[in-house]
Formats: C-alpha cells, sequence, structure tokens
C-alpha cells in the first residue's frame, strides 16, 4: 500500500467506519451525461454540508473485478478538499484493494494555492 498510515492508523480508520462515522454517497445518474454525479463528490459534499471538512480517508468500491479508481473530475474535487487523504480502491468481485495518494493519482496538479 502506497499512504503513509500505520497498521494501526488503519485499523483506528476501520474501527471508526464502523461506528458510524463515514459518510456514503452514490452515483446519481442523469440522461444529461454531464449532469450526472459520481459517488466520491457526493460523498465530500455531504460532509462539507454537514460541516466537517476534515477528511481521514476515501474508499471507493464499485461492482468491477478490478480495484476502482476516481474519476478525473472526482480527483480534482478531491485535490480541492482533501488532497492529504489516503485514497483506498476496492474491487466489489474479491478482496482486490489498492491504496493511492491523490498525488499518485493526479500529478502536477492545480490547486486553490495557484489561484492567489
Amino acid at each position: 500500500m502506497n499512504h503513509d498510515l500505520s497498521a494501526e492508523q488503519v485499523q483506528i480508520l476501520k474501527t471508526q467506519c464502523l461506528q458510524g462515522s463515514i459518510v456514503t454517497g452514490a452515483n446519481v445518474e442523469n440522461a444529461l451525461y454531464g449532469a450526472g454525479i459520481c459517488a466520491e463528490r457526493t460523498a465530500i459534499t455531504r460532509c462539507i454540508m454537514e460541516g466537517s471538512k476534515e477528511l481521514q480517508a476515501i474508499a471507493i468500491l464499485g461492482d468491477s473485478a478490478e480495484p476502482i479508481s476516481p474519476c478525473g473530475i472526482c480527483r480534482q474535487f478531491i485535490r480541492e478538499f482533501a488532497p492529504k487523504v489516503p485514497i483506498f480502491m476496492f474491487s466489489g468481485k474479491n478482496d482486490d484493494m489498492v491504496c493511492k495518494t491523490l498525488e499518485e493519482l493526479l500529478p502536477m496538479s492545480f490547486g486553490p494555492e495557484q489561484l492567489q
């Protein structure tokens, strides 16, 4: 796994998730494809709306055989609101999991600090 979390920190995240401190999202499709929203952006938006602006990790689960990664729009959204958290990507068909940093998924990214 490519993250800076210790095994203990990963276990703490798992425990917090089981205790209900997890925010879920879902893909919301629309006939006009560009008007849809991915689960990652739904969950991050919910966090912001509920007053929680410090995410500890992002977990993505799809129904694919391979671990599913965030799309480009979601990667940029994560860059804006949670650039330093580990991103866990799971397969819905087996126990495969990949963990990456945003820097690995979106190198040389553009963010709010470039607008100042």
